[in-house]
């Protein structure tokens, strides 16, 4: 099976780490022009308003937070940029409560907290939008709470080396969206997780598209989708291969496996593939519903020993 190509900006990164060394004032405001040599610096220096941060090639061990505003965070180079191991407020490298806020070309790594939620973005309130960008070796990429009035849109980025289910702790994920409106996940990459599912959400509507999720090299991992209360919208042009070591590979995509909140009636499930790993023969649900809403399933291309749905 044709598995998505890595986001070339991995390989942009291996020569980024020494750039930001002698740049005094690496973080640019794009509408005053004016150098930052922190990034929580520039963020402030924006505020309530609208920005524009344009971050020069490095590997920087800073972080932070945006309390208001429109604020956009920018590789000058995409692929060149690296928040490294650093997390604001115990909680992740960009810790995010403004207005809106967007995110396009950066690699977010070794985020770790002590509640075992580390994460590369935390979004708190408002639109978040994010582009070309790098989730890797962290406990989360990307974690949200509730605004049920807000969006979350993730277009060709990659989520590498995520999730944990030890220390007697909840859970973490790949990306875990909370309560929002929506969520758009398209053109992106989901492999070799640590543990947990891979895209978990529990808004009221999806679009899901065009991603690969490859748990070849995963490590007792769950479910590449968990729909948690359920969702409206769709599920389509996905390609996922289940590996040999997991937590729980009972199913694919799971709706509503903590109680329904939301109608999944409207819910479209069509056009994509699920196997196993080569030389690996097991049963599995392509779709575990559990609730009695009419999920609409469509034509998936499964592998032997994977039923279509199973209602739980």
């Amino acid at each position: 099976m044709r598995i998505l190509s890595t986001i070339l900006l991995v390989s942009a990164a291996a020569g980024a780490a020494a750039l930001a060394q002698g740049m005094p004032t690496p973080f640019t405001v794009a509408e005053s022009g004016r150098g930052y040599s922190a990034l929580k610096d520039a963020v402030a220096a924006i505020g309530n308003g609208k920005g524009t941060i344009l971050i020069a090639p490095g590997t920087y061990a800073q972080c932070a937070v945006q309390q208001g505003g429109d604020v956009a965070f920018r590789a000058q180079t995409p692929g060149s940029v690296i928040l490294d191991g650093v997390p604001c407020e115990g909680k992740a490298a960009l810790v995010l409560r403004g207005r809106s806020s967007s995110v396009d070309g950066i690699i977010f790594q070794n985020l770790r907290v002590p509640d075992g939620n580390g994460a590369g973005i935390r979004l708190e309130s408002g639109n978040l939008t994010v582009t070309n960008s790098l989730f890797r070796n962290s406990e989360q990429g990307i974690l949200s709470g509730d605004a049920p009035g807000n969006s979350v849109t993730i277009d060709k980025s990659t989520f590498r080396h995520l999730g944990r289910c030890d220390r007697d702790l909840d859970c973490a994920h790949g990306i875990y969206i909370g309560r929002y409106g929506s969520l758009k996940v398209t053109r992106s990459r989901f492999d070799q997780g640590d543990g947990g599912h891979y895209l978990k959400t529990r808004t009221a509507r999806v679009t899901i598209t065009g991603n690969s999720f490859d748990d070849s090299h995963g490590h007792l991992t769950n479910y590449m989708i968990d729909l948690s209360n359920g969702a409206s919208g769709e599920i389509s042009g996905n390609e996922m291969v289940q590996g040999r070591d997991k937590d729980n590979h009972s199913a694919f995509i799971t709706v509503a496996p903590e109680g329904r909140e939301h109608d999944s009636s409207g819910l479209s499930i069509a056009g994509n593939s699920a196997s196993f790993v080569p030389g690996l023969q097991r049963g599995s649900s392509f779709v575990a519903n559990f609730t009695a809403d009419p999920v609409k399933i469509g034509a998936n291309r499964l592998a032997g020993g994977i039923k279509v749905t199973d209602r739980r």
